[in-house]
């Protein structure tokens, strides 16, 4: 579970979007931060700060340094604003730019447990002219805020005890390209060089910069304080928060092993504010009245180190019952055998009850877990007895209150109180058991009634009435949308085309510039919302390739957005600039097409990583486009280039590291399809030779499971799709096999390996690169032996699963299906294209570059919609 996304779940309640337009943008702020702007500075709000900065003498921000020492001063919500109204009043007359996070709920958004760590405790930023000034700032701000408190800043050093800190960094923005081939915000190294400029949460001072002589004695100060004294021996961290780190170790004294779980104040808040340090008291008490019942972990310890809070509980044998869905689930796989579907029915009813039983002992206790979920539930190595973990959330039943925090798959509605929280996650548990996409209910929890549909149909031996009660509870009070489920199915073409290109136009803000069309997270970043995967570029292309109508006042708006595009944007084919020349050149705007890829090349692109996502590959295939729709022959020379460093780098060594990338989007296979699409344009068979290098590269990296299935490896799971996983590398193996012969059959086992894991019964997700679709997308033009148009058709069907409706209109959830998505690479544009590949004209509707097999992508093009 990927805890990013819970920000961006809080604004809208059909799709991920930022923070800061919680309440329509118009969200409470600071009184500091409604102060008109002083007489000689300009404001600005950039994402969640207020920017201010003294004017020059043309009205415009004054020039300043790019880069040196900055401070940051951490709040707590409660003194946020006398900070803030401190830091206006010392800065403006002594002309210091500075910014700051203008409201309480963007403050408290940025301290929350699963925020961040990167960000946790900044709320002021001030930017010192050189070190004298630094200095002189610490001093006297220092003083001005002497007493008060706020979250520690992890990048930071802090300055005395106060709520001050210090990093050295950018203060203006600039990007270069780094070690591993990604555009990164950057500061100039001792010779003037554009480098990384770090972000860890530790504190770092670069290779080329002397610490100030004031600060030795802070930084002295912090290393300090140290775990040597403890009678415990840390051996790994668990996992890491805003709140703090989850240990395990060993206690030296008997030597059994523990559990050490930190909290640190200020930080890991909840959404009553309550930070880590009050959830590990609630934890701690919970545990210690529910002790004895034999299904939680019992306290040991309780102590202070520095600053933070330890408690130390008993190590629970077992696994998170999240860990046994890979290997016990039997819709993993095309052809489930109804003995061991049976056989899993009976050990998930059997756990259910024990965590049943287990959650009836805990409020007998008086105590209400109020955070069941999977994760939260260790199945001991009997696979039968289970131990409930966590308990930062519990509470008294007494108190008859609401949740605070939850796994999005088991969030109870507003009103559930009390013990009916843990009765809400019991009945999507039932669900979760047999169909762990649950996660669909924070959207509309009537899609319960269908989850328990399909639970009966591919579950025979699933009791209706555990089906039914579970829908019951869930839906019990929820005022069920007259349109909960599309009225078309995905398999319905074109009236399913119709209904999502209605579905699309329906959500696109044309009046917003950071996003035409609702996506994934990954849209807020830098040119996010420009790109291929998650941007505008990427949604008219699928509805351009699919035969809808052309959606002009979006090319308009991609037009403007990228006059010129906005700095930090990325260059590649799916993350950036080079996709969306592609899809503006396809749309007609060529000349725009040619001035991007010209921004492009201004850049160092020739240290680009190799993959097809944002790296050569993907370039190489663009600049080999655009010189033939061109005939500039310069943008061919870029191509050759971007190939001949494709094939140098594959003649070195293969790294040796623990977890390589494999896949279409970011491993060999990207280059692979960029050097067979050059040997097509030349003839170079040294250019086929390489793809087959490359090829194999990824070969390396994947496994064959129990089913039959090849999955890429990464080392904790393995991976069947489209974007990272296998079934990306059977597409380019099904066009490289079209020019050469496999003579050892390795390509052709291949082949058969991943057609096994594009018809497997169940996927999590039903986006192109990390879902359902993906599969669709590749069944649609495999010409492998064995590909059956029932597979294929399956899919279709099963893309059913995850239908939503928005505005009356068929949708899907994107990542992490906690609300809808638009975009290509996880939502219904995705979706829309893998479709109109299956059902309507596979030769328009394809990835870039990847028409089906036998046809040259010069050979494709634009369908118009009267075609359709």
């Amino acid at each position: 579970m990927d805890k990013r996304y819970e920000v961006y779940a809080l604004a809208d309640s059909h799709f991920y979007d930022t923070p800061d337009r919680l309440g329509g943008g118009s969200e409470p702020l600071f009184e500091t931060a409604r102060r008109p702007a002083p007489e000689g500075w300009t404001t600005a709000r950039v994402g969640d700060w207020l920017v201010l900065t003294p004017s020059g003498p043309d009205g415009r921000p004054a020039a300043g340094p790019a880069q040196g020492w900055k401070i940051h001063a951490s709040a707590t919500r409660a003194d946020a604003d006398r900070i803030a109204a401190i830091v206006w009043d010392y800065c403006v007359p002594r002309r210091i730019p500075f910014k700051f996070v203008p409201g309480p709920h963007l403050l408290h958004l940025r301290n929350t447990k699963y925020a961040p760590r990167d960000g946790s405790g900044k709320f002021v930023t001030l930017y010192p002219a050189d070190e004298e000034q630094l200095h002189l700032v610490l001093r006297e701000l220092g003083d001005l805020l002497r007493g008060f408190e706020g979250p520690y800043i992890l990048t930071d050093l802090r300055w005395n005890d106060g709520p001050l800190y210090v990093r050295y960094g950018a203060f203006a923005r600039s990007f270069v390209v780094d070690e591993r081939g990604s555009l990164v915000p950057a500061v100039r190294d001792g010779e003037g060089r554009l480098v990384p400029d770090r972000r860890a949460p530790s504190f770092q001072v670069p290779d080329w910069v002397t610490l100030p002589a004031f600060l030795e004695p802070q930084l002295a100060a912090r290393n300090t304080t140290t775990v040597a004294d403890l009678p415990y021996r840390i051996e790994k961290a668990l996992h890491f928060s805003n709140g703090g780190g989850v240990y395990v170790g060993t206690d030296t004294r008997d030597g059994r092993k523990v559990v050490l779980k930190e909290g640190r104040p200020h930080a890991g808040l909840a959404a009553d504010g309550a930070d880590a340090i009050a959830r590990l008291e609630r934890e701690k008490d919970a545990l210690e009245r529910v002790a004895g019942t034999g299904v939680v972990p019992e306290v040991r310890d309780w102590f202070t180190l520095g600053d933070h809070r330890f408690l130390v509980m008993d190590f629970v044998e077992g696994r998170p019952l999240n860990s046994f869905f890979a290997e016990r689930h039997p819709l993993l796989g095309p052809d489930p055998d109804p003995r061991a579907v049976a056989d899993y029915t009976a050990w998930a009813l059997r756990v259910h009850g024990a965590v049943e039983r287990a959650v009836q002992a805990v409020h007998a206790r008086g105590i209400v877990f109020n955070d069941l979920h999977v994760f939260n539930i260790m199945v001991g190595p009997d696979e039968e007895t289970v131990h409930l973990i966590d308990f930062e959330a519990a509470a008294p039943v007494s108190e008859n209150g609401r949740q605070v925090v939850a796994h999005p798959g088991f969030f109870a509605p507003p009103d559930r109180r009390g013990a009916d929280v843990d009765r809400y996650a019991l009945a999507c548990l039932r669900l979760a058991l047999f169909l762990p996409i649950t996660t669909l209910f924070v959207v509309d929890r009537g899609k319960a009634a269908h989850l328990a549909d399909v639970i009966a149909e591919q579950f025979p031996d699933v009791p209706r009435a555990f089906l039914d009660e579970a829908v019951a509870e869930i839906t019990r009070g929820a005022a069920r949308p007259a349109a909960s489920t599309p009225l078309v199915r995905p398999g319905d073409w074109p009236h399913s085309r119709d209904s999502m290109v209605k579905a699309i136009l329906a959500s696109a803000t044309p009046d917003r510039t950071d996003r035409l069309f609702p996506g994934d997270i990954t849209q807020f970043s830098d040119g996010g919302g420009l790109g291929l995967a998650h941007g505008a570029a990427g949604v008219l292309y699928a509805l351009a390739q699919t035969g809808a109508e052309r959606y002009e006042e979006g090319e308009r708006w991609l037009l403007a957005r990228t006059d010129p595009p906005p700095l930090g944007t990325p260059l590649g084919l799916y993350d950036g600039l080079a996709g969306v020349a592609l899809a503006l050149d396809r749309l007609g705007h060529r000349e725009r097409a040619v001035d991007l890829i010209d921004v492009v090349l201004r850049e160092r692109w020739q240290k680009l990583a190799s993959d097809l996502h944002g790296g050569l590959a993907g370039l190489g295939l663009v600049l080999g486009h655009l010189a033939e729709t061109t005939g500039e022959r310069r943008l061919a020379e870029r191509a050759d280039e971007a190939a001949r460093i494709l094939v140098e780098r594959l003649a070195e060594p293969v790294p040796d590291t623990p977890r390589r990338r494999a896949g279409l989007l970011r491993g060999m296979s990207g280059p692979a399809l960029f050097l067979l699409r050059r040997h097509e344009r030349t003839g170079e068979p040294g250019l086929l030779a390489a793809a087959g290098t490359a090829l194999r590269r990824d070969l390396d990296c994947c496994v064959v499971q129990k089913g039959g299935s090849l999955e890429v490896d990464e080392g904790w799971r393995t991976m069947p799709y489209l974007g990272d996983g296998s079934v990306g590398l059977g597409m380019v193996l099904d066009d490289y096999l079209a020019h050469a012969a496999d003579e050892t059959g390795e390509f052709e086992r291949a082949r058969a390996g991943i057609l096994t894991a594009a018809a497997s019964r169940f996927y999590a997700q039903p986006g192109l690169f990390q879902g359902r679709a993906g599969m669709v997308l590749h069944l649609s033009r495999t010409t492998a032996p064995g590909a059956a148009r029932e597979r294929l058709d399956a899919q279709v069907a099963g893309l059913g699963w995850y239908a939503m409706a928005y505005q009356g209109q068929l949708a899907f959830p994107g990542h992490q299906m906690m609300r809808l998505s638009m975009d290509l690479a996880t939502g219904t544009a995705g979706c829309l294209l893998a479709l109109g590949a299956a059902l309507g004209d596979p030769a328009a509707a394809h990835l870039p570059f990847l028409p089906p097999p036998g046809r040259r992508p010069s050979q494709t093009r634009l369908r118009d919609p009267s075609e359709s």
